[in-house]
C-alpha cells in the first residue's frame, strides 16, 4: 500500500482550501508506488492527486515544481502542480511536503504498442528539445559519478563472474566517457519507465514522476527510456518498438555524432545503473517501509543482451510534412 501517512476528510478539505479547485468530495488512497503517500482527490470542480513525501531530500523539492512548471509552460504533456491563491505550489499535509497536482487521463501501459512507443518518443524528444534551456540545476544522483564509489558496496554479495562483470562494466566507462567530447545537457526525467505514463488508448495523457528529475546529459535520459519501453523478457531489444520510439524522438531532437558514437555505451551503462540501484536496496540500503524490491535480475539479464548484442542500428529520420506544400 502506498498511504504510509494517512489522512481524513477534515485535513485533506481544509487543505484544499488553500486553493481554487472547489470543494471535496471524496478521498481516495492510491495503492500504488514505493516511496510517496499518493491520494486521488475529487472536489465539485476538479480530479486531483495529492502526493505526501514521505523519503529523500526535502530541500530538493523546489527544483522538482520549478522543472514541472517550466515543461507545463512549454505544452510538455506533464502534470504542472497546481499553486494556490498566493502563487504557492509546495505545502505542509500532516508534517510532510504536499503537492497537488492535476489528475491526467489513462493508464500505464504494460504491454505498449508501436504507437505509443511514438507517441512517447515524440513527448521525449520535445521535453529534451527544451529542457536544454531549463536554468535549474541539480546534477544526476545516478551517473557515473554514483556508479564508480557505490558498486563496490554490493560486490560481495556477487559470484565472481558477476563482480568481474560490474568492474569491467565501470572500467569501460570511466575510460570510454573520460575521453569523450561533451554530450548535449538539459533537464532529464530520469526515471521514465512505463509506469510512469499514462496513455488513453494510444493518446499520451501524460508523464508523471519526477522525483529522480535531474540535468545531465540527455543521452543518459533516452537510454534509460529504450532499455525498459523496447526491451523483451530476455532482455533482447524489440526492432520494432525500438525504431518506433527512436524515429519519432530523432525527428524532434537529433543526435550529434559523439551522442552516436557513444549510444551502445549508454545503453549498458543505464543497465548497470538499475541492476546495481536494485541490488542496494536488496542488499544493502531496504527500503523503510514493507515493501517488496524490484529484482536486480531483469537489468543483469539486459546489460549481458547489451553486451552481446550491441545496439539497433539507429533508425532513419522521416522527413516531418512531407507532403506539405
Amino acid at each position: 500500500m502506498a498511504v504510509f501517512t494517512p489522512l481524513d476528510d477534515t485535513q485533506v478539505a481544509d487543505f484544499l482550501s488553500r486553493f481554487d479547485v472547489g470543494t471535496l468530495t471524496e478521498l481516495r488512497g492510491v495503492p500504488a508506488g514505493t516511496e510517496n503517500s499518493t491520494f486521488f482527490v475529487t472536489t465539485d470542480r476538479s480530479e486531483l492527486v495529492l502526493t505526501l513525501f514521505e523519503q529523500g531530500e526535502h530541500e530538493e523539492l523546489p527544483f522538482f515544481v520549478e522543472l514541472l512548471d517550466y515543461l507545463d509552460e512549454h505544452r510538455i504533456p506533464v502534470a504542472g502542480p497546481v499553486h494556490d491563491r498566493d502563487g504557492i505550489a509546495l505545502h505542509e499535509l500532516a508534517g510532510k511536503p504536499a503537492l497537488l497536482f492535476p489528475r491526467l487521463p489513462g493508464r500505464h501501459p504494460s504491454a505498449p504498442n508501436l504507437a505509443q512507443c511514438a507517441a512517447l518518443g515524440d513527448a521525449l524528444g520535445r521535453m529534451h528539445r527544451v529542457s536544454h534551456h531549463f536554468p535549474g540545476h541539480r546534477p544526476n544522483p545516478r551517473d557515473l559519478h554514483w556508479l564508480t564509489p557505490m558498486h563496490h558496496q554490493v560486490l560481495v554479495y556477487l559470484s565472481a563472474d558477476d563482480q568481474a562483470l560490474m568492474q569491467d562494466e565501470v572500467e569501460s566507462y570511466q575510460i570510454a566517457l573520460g575521453q569523450a567530447p561533451d554530450l548535449p545537457q538539459g533537464a532529464l526525467h530520469g526515471d521514465l519507465f512505463r509506469d510512469n505514463t499514462l496513455f488513453d488508448g494510444d493518446r499520451l495523457g501524460g508523464i508523471i514522476d519526477f522525483y529522480n528529475g535531474c540535468t545531465g546529459d540527455l543521452l543518459f535520459d533516452l537510454a534509460i527510456v529504450v532499455n525498459d519501453w523496447a526491451c523483451d523478457a530476455q532482455g533482447c531489444l524489440d526492432g520494432e518498438r525500438h525504431d518506433a520510439l527512436l524515429q519519432a524522438y530523432l525527428a524532434q531532437r537529433p543526435l550529434t555524432d559523439a551522442e552516436r558514437e557513444l549510444w551502445p555505451l549508454m545503453l549498458r551503462l543505464t543497465a548497470l545503473r538499475y541492476w546495481l540501484s536494485r541490488l542496494l536496496v536488496v542488499y544493502v540500503d531496504p527500503p523503510a517501509h514493507d515493501l517488496t524490491p524490484h529484482d536486480p535480475e531483469q537489468f543483469r539479464r539486459i546489460l549481458l543482451a547489451r553486451i552481446e548484442h550491441g545496439a539497433l542500428p539507429l533508425p532513419a529520420i522521416k522527413p516531418q510534412n512531407e507532403n506539405a506544400p
